[in-house]
């Protein structure tokens, strides 16, 4: 009697995880649509050099940025 009751509220546990990931998942998805919509940027061509230049710049330092967080994972893992 003992396992079917832990089966049936086993059931129920994961139905109610698995509801709760999902509403997670479709309530990120709106944040970024929503981020999405606002960041609407002029087209590449209508951005004067500066601001290309600008804009280029801008990009390589975060990849930068993103490069040295990695190794910083790197060496902080030993």
């Amino acid at each position: 009697m003992n396992q079917i009751i832990n089966m049936i509220i086993r059931q129920v546990m994961r139905q109610l995880i698995n509801r709760g990931v999902s509403a997670g998942f479709d309530q990120a998805s709106k944040m970024g649509k929503k981020r999405g919509a606002q960041a609407e940027e002029p087209a590449p061509e209508e951005l004067t050099p500066q601001e290309r230049r600008q804009r280029r710049q801008a990009r390589q330092q975060a990849r930068q940025a993103k490069q040295s967080m990695k190794a910083m994972g790197r060496i902080n893992r030993f």
